[in-house]
């Protein structure tokens, strides 16, 4: 493995540092997470800020496992100012991306909540709950059926448009931390940059070239973020960020693979 270089210490040295004084100080991630953009404590600086900050030591240690992997290579054949701008670029690029959608989705969430607020039914709360909400909908079942029951019970009503409201806000409460758009977007450019370069993964029995690696997760990353599970919590369209924007900022720079192996 090739010696760590500067900027990548220095990165592994800040991350390290925000995640001991956000875990033992006092927390961070209430002003420095990146907020959805419509809610109210979202602010601009949040795309910086956010890579530097992680939902556990597990986030933490896979981010810079992968820094310290794919960094120091990419560091020595730009050098600390072009890795420098890289990692920030492919970062606040992941973080644009993952914001982009999900302002979409809270917006078609806002108007379903507007939907419902004007004609709150039985079937309408339960057809609502199933789509933005299973969870939720599971937790209030008993809710559900007492609802149906009283269809014109002004507290189920009025309660069931309070729900509603708490499903919008809670979406506009759900921060993303990590610096796993940067991470990709480092990946990104090794797969590109060293295409032939055979991987040894753990989980994997034998060797695989980087471009088949990076393609393989790349679709799987698409793929899980498409499908969008109310129970996955990973940021996919932020990865996917990172790796697209990566591929823009290589092809801006007229880096060309066949310069490497």
């Amino acid at each position: 493995m090739l010696a760590i270089t500067p900027t990548v210490r220095n990165l592994l040295i800040l991350n390290i540092l925000f995640y001991f004084i956000d875990s033992s100080v006092f927390s961070l991630k209430g002003q420095f997470a990146l907020m959805p953009v419509m809610s109210p404590d979202f602010h601009i600086f949040q795309f910086v800020s956010y890579m530097f900050l992680h939902g556990g030591i597990g986030h933490l240690f896979s981010n810079m496992f992968g820094l310290i992997m794919f960094g120091p290579l990419l560091e020595r054949i730009w050098g600390p100012k072009r890795f420098l701008i890289f990692y920030f670029v492919t970062g606040i690029g992941a973080g644009l991306l993952f914001s982009g959608i999900g302002f979409y989705e809270n917006w078609q969430l806002a108007k379903a909540v507007e939907i419902y607020t004007q004609n709150p039914t039985p079937d309408g709360f339960a057809d609502f709950l199933s789509k933005h909400a299973e969870a939720y909908y599971e937790y209030r079942l008993q809710f559900v059926n007492d609802f149906e029951a009283n269809p014109t019970n002004s507290m189920y009503i009025q309660q069931s448009i309070k729900d509603v409201g708490d499903v919008y806000t809670n979406a506009l409460s759900i921060p993303m931390v990590g610096a796993s758009g940067a991470i990709f977007g480092i990946l990104m450019a090794f797969g590109l940059l060293f295409p032939n370069t055979e991987l040894f993964l753990l989980f994997v029995p034998f060797p695989i070239k980087a471009k088949y690696f990076v393609a393989f997760y790349g679709l799987f990353e698409l793929y899980s973020g498409i499908q969008n599970a109310q129970s996955d919590n990973v940021a996919h369209f932020a990865h996917i960020g990172g790796m697209l924007f990566a591929y823009i900022l290589l092809r801006y720079w007229g880096t060309q693979k066949s310069n490497f192996y």
